[in-house]
């Protein structure tokens, strides 16, 4: 699959590539490993914040939660927000809030992230965060004690840190790969290319350094051709990085001996080797590089792409696996699409007509054909049954709760503006990439903007 281009970056002048493991250099079964996160998260609550048993009987439904949503913390809502803030779809527990609702609701504000009323779902690792606070909800509101709605935001995300933070769900999926793990003998090929090419490359990660390791044996080692192990490709690996603070709060590094893992104070520059934390601007600085040298890859939105532009001006790139179903489902709705923009067309024409009427009755005093005002009507009202139908059977190619991910009705969702505001480029998955040379010069196509649109 493609490489898509929201900035130029010419290859040639990248020196150092950074690398995120969760979801970049490693790939998840993502259906899988939410299922996990999901029931362990449920026992979370249960055992820690002493939930009602009856939520463990909740079942895991993938779809019910995508990348980018929002939450209300205040009102119970699941939110997904146009480039604008604007509210397009939104969710009270697991039924859609009616449009008049949610219109008296957000239609005069614009959601502030900044606020605490909101949480964002921008991750891979979001989807049963989305699915959990939604049924949650859903059972208070059938009569289930549980507590408000921030609480039930506060004690989810509590629970859910506790599950990574506590080996529950990677200590299960170390010992079933298989399930949980993705391999990719193409990650491999395309790592010992950059290293053939002389980029120097960087593992910068939030896991700790065995499950790295772990990881990173079982998806690249057996691919291997022209190195032993993936330690021979990655000149610096950094664990336990604590992203996004490791771009932004000066930290101590420390040094893991790679046979035992033990680790040491260290002093001086970063130099070739394993470490734990740190901070990006010692580590560019001891590398003396550029921002503008620096291409980094990772998954998430914020801690990977937007933390980095925000700091040091690394050149971004972002893995969004989740846009390669949404391909698929684009191009077998094309047809569709361009059904409904010929309705479309042939519906504004007829509204200018109307709008044509009225100007020449209000403005020029001219009488208007009732008969001909009412048969423009009745063929804008049978454009509309058309489009609706057309619509219907449009969404029946996304998620059937929320559409697309990277629109919100005609105008581009809020995790569209984010892609393109922070990633200098975005793919489905890291090997995209060898499609193309290590030293090729990406150029974004020229954007149309509304203007340019009637003069081309």
């Amino acid at each position: 699959m493609s490489v898509f281009i929201n900035r130029t970056i010419n290859m040639k002048k990248i020196k150092m590539i950074g690398f995120d493991m969760d979801y970049t250099i490693v790939r998840y079964d993502s259906e899988a490993f939410e299922r996990l996160t999901h029931k362990e998260t449920l026992k979370k609550l249960i055992e820690v914040k002493n939930y009602p048993k009856k939520i463990s009987e909740l079942t895991f439904d993938f779809e019910r939660s995508i990348q980018g949503l929002i939450i209300d913390r205040k009102r119970g809502h699941l939110l997904k927000a146009s480039r604008f803030g604007k509210v397009k779809e939104a969710y009270h527990g697991l039924e859609p809030l009616g449009f008049k609702e949610m219109q008296r609701i957000y239609a005069n504000r614009v959601i502030d992230l900044s606020l605490e009323q909101f949480q964002s779902l921008d991750t891979s690792f979001s989807i049963s965060n989305g699915v959990i606070y939604s049924q949650l909800v859903q059972l208070k509101k059938e009569g289930l004690d549980l507590p408000d709605f921030t609480i039930l935001a506060e004690d989810i995300k509590f629970a859910l840190d506790i599950c990574h933070a506590d080996g529950t769900l990677k200590d299960q999926v170390a010992n079933d790969l298989e399930t949980y793990i993705v391999k990719d003998p193409e990650m491999a090929k395309l790592l010992e290319r950059y290293k053939h090419y002389g980029k120097k490359m960087v593992v910068i990660t939030n896991s700790d350094y065995q499950y790295t390791r772990l990881l990173l044996d079982y998806t690249l080692n057996p691919f291997l051709k022209n190195h032993k192990d993936w330690s021979e490709l990655f000149d610096i690996t950094i664990t336990l990085a604590r992203k996004p603070s490791f771009f932004t709060s000066p930290t101590a590094f420390l040094k893991i001996d790679p046979e035992s893992g033990l680790m040491s104070n260290h002093f001086g520059p970063i130099e070739n080797g394993i470490y734990q934390g740190g901070f990006a601007g010692k580590l560019q600085s001891d590398l003396n590089l550029d921002g503008e040298e620096i291409l980094y890859l990772g998954d998430h939105i914020y801690g990977d792409v937007v933390s980095i532009k925000k700091t040091f001006n690394w050149r971004t790139a972002l893995v969004l696996e989740p846009l390669k179903e949404e391909i698929e489902s684009i191009q077998k709705s094309a047809k569709i699409q361009k059904a409904i923009d010929g309705y479309m067309a042939k519906k504004e024409e007829l509204e200018f007509q109307l709008n044509q009427i009225e100007v020449a009755r209000f403005e020029k005093g001219e009488k208007a054909e009732k008969d001909e005002v009412n048969k423009i009507y009745s063929k804008i009202e049978s454009l509309n049954n058309q489009i609706s139908d057309e619509i219907t059977d449009y969404r029946t190619h996304f998620n059937p709760y929320w559409g697309e991910l990277m629109r919100a009705g005609q105008e581009e969702s809020r995790m569209a503006d984010q892609v393109e505001k922070y990633a200098c480029l975005y793919m489905t998955k890291v090997p995209d990439l060898l499609r193309y040379s290590p030293r090729t010069y990406f150029r974004p196509t020229k954007r149309i903007l509304p203007h340019e649109v009637e003069h081309l």
